[in-house]
């Protein structure tokens, strides 16, 4: 039988690496000016946008694993993409604030039970969720992006 939440957690430990691979020779010139994906964006505003996709996957976690049912907001990642100004960032700073909100997260869901998996949210644009769910919607995102990263730098 297959350990759902194992698999989960093993693909959000693995992003980190991969994304140290396919990061390690992007200069700061690479990062701001190789493009693609449905929104354009530059390699660092892919990471940056999956840094904060992850500071608010582990927020929205916390939430369900110790509210009962609560309200998860959305974002608007357009939005958030002007507003804190990811063309301008630094990739390598945003790559260690990833990796930090990843741990972060990691350790948040390693060891929970098979019923806080379960644990529900409604999210404001998808509905009900749960913790399995959401974290099965984040490891995707992740292999998206990580795909996407890998043919802006044609890797």
């Amino acid at each position: 039988m297959y350990d759902t939440g194992k698999d989960l957690l093993d693909a959000l430990k693995a992003t980190p690496d991969t994304l140290r691979f396919l990061l390690r020779d992007v200069d700061r010139e690479k990062a701001a000016s190789a493009r693609g994906g449905d929104e354009g964006w530059s390699v660092v505003e892919v990471v940056c946008h999956l840094r904060d996709a992850e500071e608010q996957a582990s927020e929205r976690a916390r939430l369900m694993l110790s509210e009962n049912d609560p309200v998860v907001a959305g974002y608007d990642q357009d939005e958030w993409a002007r507003e804190r100004n990811y063309a301008g960032d630094d990739l390598q700073s945003a790559l260690e604030a990833f990796v930090r909100f990843r741990q972060e997260h990691i350790a948040q869901l390693e060891g929970i039970s098979p019923q806080d998996w379960q644990r529900t949210g409604r999210h404001e644009e998808q509905g009900n969720i749960t913790v399995e769910a959401h974290t099965l919607h984040l490891a995707a995102h992740d292999a998206q992006h990580m795909a996407q990263l890998a043919r802006q730098l044609q890797i």
